[in-house]
């Protein structure tokens, strides 16, 4: 029985990286410019646990950044930071499930963030501590024996790990916290997440295999956050995402209307 060295960390997160750069080369660097690369960032200076987000110690900072980024209200600060980073936590695991059936975990404590305020950055970064994926029977990483990779035995099984991994042990956390500082819904926050879900596969574009609009329902569906978006052909061919809930960017000191805002 092999096990995984640290030179196969690039094969356990190949198609995952691989998938991150084609969107890069397709759509510019601020499509992925929340994601760093590479994407294990332990031991790397100026990266906080997420842990500390989930607790509630490190919310001040986030909605600090947010404010300094956009002048926003603090309830708008929340929601906003919240979609960006609910939209980059998800995006990775989202992503290499989509095209490898490989499913990061993003779990709070498998994960790292870092805030920045300066315009043309993205305002969170999300770097992972270290290689845990999920994977299935047949993947040749479920026969390396290796302490981070978990076998399941099914696609069912996959999907309810992402679910645990992103939502239990992370964002659902993080959401109480957030609505113990402001008051907002948390349908309207779920929304964000569903959004955020939705756009990372319509960016992965031809890097995901079949329908984007399957994949995307199959992955909201198992989140049971699928009638929070609508996913309506676009102009060019690909899905475009149409919101049920409102981020709250129209309340900005220079007001924002998204795409698929659900005030058009």
């Amino acid at each position: 029985m092999r096990t995984l060295t640290p030179y196969d960390l690039t094969d356990a997160l190949r198609p995952l990286t691989v998938t991150l750069r084609s969107i890069r080369n397709r759509l510019g660097d601020e499509a992925v410019h929340g994601l760093p690369e590479p994407l294990i960032v332990n031991g790397m200076p100026g990266w906080t646990p997420a842990t500390a987000l989930t607790g509630g110690a490190a919310l001040p900072a986030l909605f600090a950044t947010a404010h300094r980024r956009w002048g926003a209200a603090p309830h708008a600060a929340a929601t906003l930071s919240w979609k960006s980073y609910s939209y980059w936590v998800a995006m990775p695991a989202v992503l290499s499930w989509a095209v490898a059936r490989r499913v990061p975990l993003v779990s709070a404590d498998n994960v790292l963030v870092r805030f920045s305020g300066e315009p043309g950055e993205a305002l969170v970064q999300v770097g992972l501590r270290g290689v845990q994926l999920a994977v299935l029977p047949d993947d040749p990483l479920a026969h390396t024996g290796h302490p981070g990779v978990t076998v399941v035995g099914d696609e069912s099984l996959l999907l309810k790990t992402l679910r645990t991994s992103l939502l239990d042990q992370h964002l659902d956390p993080l959401s109480e916290r957030i609505r113990e500082h402001v008051k907002v819904g948390r349908r309207t926050l779920l929304g964000s997440v569903a959004s955020g879900i939705a756009y990372a596969l319509v960016r992965g574009g031809p890097d995901v295999p079949g329908s984007i609009t399957e994949a995307a329902g199959t992955v909201l569906t198992a989140l049971e956050l699928d009638e929070l978006v609508d996913l309506v052909p676009g102009p060019t061919g690909e899905p475009g995402v149409h919101r049920r809930t409102c981020c709250l960017a129209f309340t900005l000191p220079q007001p924002k209307v998204c795409g698929g805002c659900c005030l058009r």
